[in-house]
């Protein structure tokens, strides 16, 4: 029963890999994802007291884990119940669409349970191969997609590459793939040069996920080339599978200077460069990702503190990022009828055309923008405060200032969707939502400053969860 939720994905891709064989009316496909990723989302729920190791001890079943696969199901859960069907998809595409993103949910579910290296990297690569099908998915009036798809294999195809040379190393080095053995003998590997290289190399797959400096230069182009609901499922799921490996491979114990001094380097170039290169943009989802890169340095600081406050605030952030950035790609699908970009000229008026999706915007921008009293703000209070309890004042200065530089571009998102309409007349009509389109908005804007209001039982059951990570 352990294996519970994890056998139930892997029936449901089954039913919509058979849905994607069959010829179905419009529609259908996407009814029996949301039916199948709702389901999903109790089993998770249901699966939050499993315990137990697998399959000789390369799968561990823990609090911990459960934590991270209720977050993917939710996540899951709430991409698929994006208004009334695929927009940048054509239909005939739609019932392979929703197979290849329940093989994803799949593969970050057994990666956020994996305790051994391979294992890792197989639920890794599942995970990733089928975001690679998704992302060319789009319809043919726009050429950004092949672009973007062919970046987007390659640049992961590199990624995974550099993290199993960096495996290579580190088994070489400590004659084991076993996370909780290498967590043992991790000082004297991070004391030692090649140690440090291997491990380095090892996370670089998951930086690749998380948008980290050096590994975000795919992020702007896949945002921009891939369809709204593709970007939305790339900018949040694979992240919350990428920090809870991360967690896992730096295990309470990764404070070794040498060590520390590279994921400090990374954290703080990823805040710089995200938050200056987003201050230009005006495609909201090329600034969504210049965003995400310093939303992976806040990560980042949370799990370099090396101490279980770090870790649970990194949980609690990564938690809060999937909801305040869901919201947003939620205003970016509706504003687009045909699944077009959306700039910040489509936001004008927005608060006179649909008030719901223009307070959306406001309430998920104020959230990652770090005002209380979203998420978002107790999200980077708990990072920061754990970072400057172990001595980190410097980062957390860096980190500070570039929140104030952050605040420009979110409020700017907000100035154009609550400033006088637009004179066309196209952008200028209301724009309708459907029962389930108002329930998605409001429920964002409620739980965005519901977890940022109440955030104390969210971080203690993190607490909790953290206990079972050895």
């Amino acid at each position: 029963m352990a294996f519970a939720h994890e056998t139930y994905l892997c029936l449901a891709a089954l039913a919509l890999f058979f849905l994607s064989l069959a010829h179905t009316r419009p529609g259908t496909a996407r009814r029996a994802a949301l039916a199948l990723s709702a389901v999903g989302v109790l089993t998770a729920l249901w699966g939050l007291g499993a315990r137990g190791d697998l399959f000789a001890g390369t799968y561990r079943v823990d609090a911990f884990s459960q934590a991270f696969k209720l977050m993917v199901a939710l996540g899951f859960f709430l991409a698929v119940a994006f208004g009334e069907g695929l927009r940048g998809v054509e239909q005939e595409h739609e019932p392979e669409y929703f197979m290849f993103l329940s093989l994803s949910v799949l593969g970050l579910t057994f990666l956020v349970s994996g305790v051994e290296l391979l294992t890792i990297f197989i639920a890794l690569e599942l995970s990733s191969y089928s975001l690679y099908i998704l992302v060319p998915l789009r319809r043919p009036e726009y050429t950004w997609q092949v672009e973007a798809g062919i970046k987007y294999i390659l640049f992961g195809a590199l990624a995974s590459g550099i993290s199993l040379f960096g495996m290579s190393y580190v088994f070489g080095l400590a004659h084991t793939t076993r996370v909780d053995e290498l967590l043992r003998v991790f000082p004297d590997l991070a004391a030692s040069p090649l140690g440090l290289i291997g491990l380095t190399l090892m996370l670089g797959g998951f930086f690749f996920k998380l948008a980290l400096f050096p590994f975000h230069l795919w992020t702007p182009d896949i945002y921009q080339g891939a369809a709204n609901e593709t970007s939305g499922v790339i900018a949040t799921l694979p992240k919350i599978g990428a920090v809870a490996v991360l967690i896992r491979l730096t295990g309470l114990g990764g404070q070794e200077s040498g060590f520390l001094l590279v994921l400090t380097l990374f954290a703080v170039l990823s805040m710089t460069y995200g938050n200056l290169a987003a201050l230009v943009q005006e495609d909201l989802k090329r600034l969504l990702a210049y965003s995400s890169m310093s939303h992976a340095g806040f990560m980042m600081t949370g799990i370099l503190s090396g101490s279980v406050q770090g870790y649970a605030g990194a949980m609690y952030y990564v938690a809060a990022y999937l909801l305040m950035n869901l919201a947003l790609f939620y205003v970016i699908y509706s504003l687009s009828p045909r699944g077009e970009n959306v700039t910040l000229d489509h936001l004008r008026g927005l608060h006179r055309r649909a008030p719901l999706l223009a307070l959306t915007l406001a309430v998920a921008s104020f959230g990652l923008a770090g005002i209380p009293p979203t998420a978002g703000f107790a999200g980077k209070f708990f990072v920061l405060a754990a970072a400057l309890a172990r001595g980190h004042l410097a980062l957390v200065i860096i980190a500070a200032l570039n929140t104030a530089i952050s605040i420009f571009y979110y409020l700017k998102m907000v100035k154009a969707a609550y400033s006088p309409e637009e004179e066309d007349a196209e952008r200028g009509a209301a724009i309708g939502l459907s029962p389930l389109g108002w329930a998605l908005g409001c429920a964002f804007v409620v739980s965005i400053l519901l977890v940022g209001s109440l955030p104390g039982s969210i971080l203690g059951w993190f607490h909790q969860a953290l206990a079972w990570v050895s």
